[in-house]
């Protein structure tokens, strides 16, 4: 299964030169924790979290007005392309300890976000199917429906 079944095509985004606190307020409007960093040809370059803004930029004391995206950005984030199996995704995130990554198309540009929570409500849709279809066909039910059938 690719991971474009369970990404998110909807990303915010920031750029290196941006202000911390512009950031902040996009998180803060969206209501996401994560911006994922792009330079000008929408390739992803770094990730910021509420994380880092709290300890890298409050905690220190810095000044948000003066303080860019690139000076606090986890810079290289983990990408997966938009073909890549789900299994990749996950192992890729299992190494790096990420909760979420970007994905990338064509020219490596951006094209949506995959988050573990992502994953497990598709499995947990999955999931749900599967059990629909056992109940379903199971033999007690079959045993209602064609009385010829015995449990």
């Amino acid at each position: 299964m690719s991971i474009t079944q369970v990404l998110s095509r909807a990303v915010d985004v920031a750029y290196t030169h941006e202000d911390v606190r512009t950031a902040a307020q996009r998180m803060s409007a969206r209501r996401v924790g994560t911006l994922v960093v792009v330079d000008d040809f929408g390739k992803p370059i770094g990730m910021l979290t509420d994380r880092d803004l709290a300890l890298r930029v409050v905690g220190l004391g810095w000044d948000v007005a003066l303080t860019t995206v690139g000076d606090v950005m986890t810079p290289y984030p983990v990408v997966v392309t938009e073909h890549s199996p789900l299994e990749r995704a996950l192992a890729l995130m299992r190494k790096h300890g990420v909760r979420r990554a970007p994905v990338v198309g064509s020219h490596d540009r951006l094209i949506g976000m995959v988050s573990l929570d992502d994953i497990v409500r598709w499995l947990a849709r999955q999931l749900s199917e599967v059990r629909r279809v056992l109940a379903a066909t199971s033999p007690r039910r079959l045993a209602h429906v064609h009385p010829e059938v015995h449990t």
